[in-house]
């Protein structure tokens, strides 16, 4: 349901941090991984499954807006996540 921009003590702008800022370039991240470090969170940090779910959200567009600074490693096993990292 909208609300009114008066029941927000501060508005700030949408700002979107570019891959080279969030991740280290020496390093490979699952999209699990990338999901916490775009909220500032460690990216082993435990999170339920929910969480989890809306940070994905978030994530998922910004590595395939950003998909020409990334390159992918591919998981050990079928059912594990593929890793991201810096081209």
């Amino acid at each position: 349901m909208p609300r009114p921009k008066d029941d927000f003590d501060r508005l700030r702008p949408l700002e979107f941090r570019t891959p080279d800022e969030v991740l280290d370039a020496n390093e490979m991240y699952t999209i699990y991984e990338i999901a916490r470090l775009l909220q500032g969170l460690d990216a082993d940090r435990e999170l339920d499954a929910e969480t989890e779910d809306v940070l994905l959200d978030w994530a998922i567009p910004w590595v395939i807006v950003n998909a020409d600074a990334f390159v992918f490693g591919e998981p050990e096993a079928d059912d594990e996540p593929g890793y991201y990292g810096l081209a």
